[in-house]
């Protein structure tokens, strides 16, 4: 996991949000341990090329889950490899075993490769996102 967060730190260029203020070893464990916490990634050897970290959410208007992946990345030097569309369709799979209505997903609009993945999987909606942040900043 701290590996796959150093990666996100160098792919979204936010080091400050992924490399500081670092969680315990225990609460990485506990958070990891949790049913609604999914994260894959795919390694070159021992290294973590590619990984996503995905939220199972519980609806209370069907009985069913939506699943938010809130990150992912591949390494610079690994992409163009569909890495990222199998960790995708590796989360598909494991959203149909969960009886998940839908896998959500964002794009920075400008990020042309990541938008043409995603359209080529599923359907586009425009909206708006709004940080409401309770704490500072990071």
């Amino acid at each position: 996991m701290r590996e796959l967060n150093e990666l996100y730190a160098e792919a979204f260029d936010e080091k400050e949000m992924y490399l500081e203020n670092k969680p315990s070893d225990e609460y990485v464990l506990k958070q990891l341990a949790k049913k609604d916490i999914i994260v894959c990634t795919a390694l070159s050897g021992e290294q973590v090329v590619a990984g996503l970290t995905a939220y199972v959410m519980d609806k209370l208007e069907r009985e069913t889950c939506e699943i938010y992946i809130y990150d992912l990345a591949v390494d610079a030097k690994f992409r163009r490899k569909k890495i990222a569309t199998h960790l995708l369709e590796f989360l598909i799979k494991e959203a149909q075993k969960l009886e998940a209505s839908a896998v959500f997903i964002q794009a920075e609009a400008e990020d042309e490769p990541a938008v043409a993945l995603y359209e080529s999987m599923g359907e586009r909606e425009v909206a708006y996102h709004y940080d409401i942040y309770i704490k500072e900043k990071w």
